[in-house]
């Protein structure tokens, strides 16, 4: 077998959904398998996958044993010759994985292979591509001083910012969302550290695979879509657990002084104020316009029903140009985008092609009665069920 996805679930059935339906697709073509643990999830997300994916291996723990924990598990179950750990708040393109799978063949000594990954807005997610957090660089990203800063050296090695997001290259740091490498890199290394904080574990589990003198690369010729809302709040209980990362990291394979202690505090006490500042986080605000990409006109009739207002159609069948919409619905516009007609890989493209602050994003997936998208990497998606 050449490929086992491995995706650890806890309590995002409909984001589960959407992910497993997208890696099947992207699957078609490859000996492979799909493999979901579920972190003893109070929702019916494995109801979900027995019923709708019943070819999918299903792994139900009793009890929340963590991300590490999780997928080491899952790794123990697999048959391919490569794995991949995937969130289950991702989708991925149709031929991701065969364009992964192509670039693994071709590279020597290879370690990790991380991708682009974009948010529910189409944003591009800047920690697709990372360095090793040295006390100074962890510094640099707690206080941000990378944004400060994006060109010099000194301060832009938290986001591998001298590697463009256009760009393949080697890097030292990926992101759990999405890390694909041959089963016997991640055996050699013992898999993910159970020991390890969160927030720690992918950056623990490159480093090691770094440090066998193996070489992680940014791919960036795929684009998945990460809703990192559904497993990540960024306020202070975040950057003291973030803290917490870094000291765990440096106590295994470093030396903790105090300066990165001190380091580490001074930057959270920065980044409270600042988000004194801020205020809180801004209530969501209606879209004023609605578009839904599809060949089906009868779901525009239930649609501007559900909404409540006049949803505008793009005929994907016909057009297949989101660009011949008029400039003047695109203030405050929902684009919703119908599986049943628009592949995963469009999806992707359009989200990227059209990301402004102006314009968000809804998928309905194919044989599925729900909307489903997220508006900021921040806060959680939305689901709406269509009746």
């Amino acid at each position: 077998m050449q490929l086992s996805v491995i995706i650890l679930n806890y309590n995002v059935r409909y984001f589960l959904e959407l992910c497993v339906l997208s890696v099947k697709n992207a699957l078609k073509n490859i000996d492979s398998e799909i493999i979901v643990i579920d972190n003893n999830s109070s929702d019916d997300s494995c109801e979900m996958i027995k019923r709708r994916f019943p070819n999918v291996k299903l792994i139900e723990n009793d009890q929340n044993l963590g991300f590490p924990k999780g997928n080491n598990i899952g790794v123990a179950h697999a048959k391919g010759d490569y794995i991949c750990i995937l969130n289950p708040d991702t989708v991925v393109a149709e031929d991701t994985f065969e364009k992964v799978l192509a670039f693994a063949k071709n590279t020597e000594n290879l370690g990790i292979i991380g991708v682009k990954l974009i948010d529910g807005a189409g944003n591009f997610l800047p920690e697709s591509k990372r360095g090793i957090p040295t006390p100074w660089v962890a510094f640099t990203k707690v206080t941000s001083l990378y944004k400060l800063f994006p060109k010099s050296k000194l301060f832009n090695q938290y986001y591998a910012q001298h590697v463009s997001k256009d760009q393949t290259a080697e890097v030292e740091i990926l992101v759990g969302a999405f890390m694909f490498m041959k089963k016997e890199v991640y055996d050699e290394v013992g898999g993910f550290d159970e020991d390890c904080f969160m927030y720690s574990d992918d950056i623990d589990l490159s480093y090691m695979v770094s440090q066998k003198g193996k070489k992680n690369y940014y791919f960036h010729e795929t684009a998945v879509i990460h809703y990192k809302g559904e497993s990540t709040n960024k306020n202070a209980v975040y950057m003291k657990r973030f803290q917490e990362a870094m000291e765990f990291f440096y106590k295994k394979h470093f030396k903790v002084s105090f300066l990165f202690s001190l380091f580490m505090k001074i930057g959270i006490i920065f980044f409270s104020l600042i988000k004194r500042i801020q205020g809180r986080t801004k209530a969501k605000i209606n879209p004023e316009n609605y578009l839904l990409v599809s060949a089906s006109e009868t779901l525009v009739e239930i649609l501007s029903a559900l909404v409540q207002k006049k949803v505008n159609f793009l005929n994907w069948k016909e057009e297949k140009e989101v660009n011949l919409l008029s400039n003047s619905i695109r203030n405050g516009l929902q684009i919703i985008l119908d599986n049943e007609f628009v592949s995963f890989k469009d999806c992707i493209k359009i989200q990227e092609e059209y990301c402004t602050k102006n314009i968000v994003f809804r998928i309905i997936p194919k044989n599925t009665d729900f909307i489903i998208g997220s508006d900021s990497p921040n806060d959680r998606g939305e689901i709406v069920k269509i009746k």
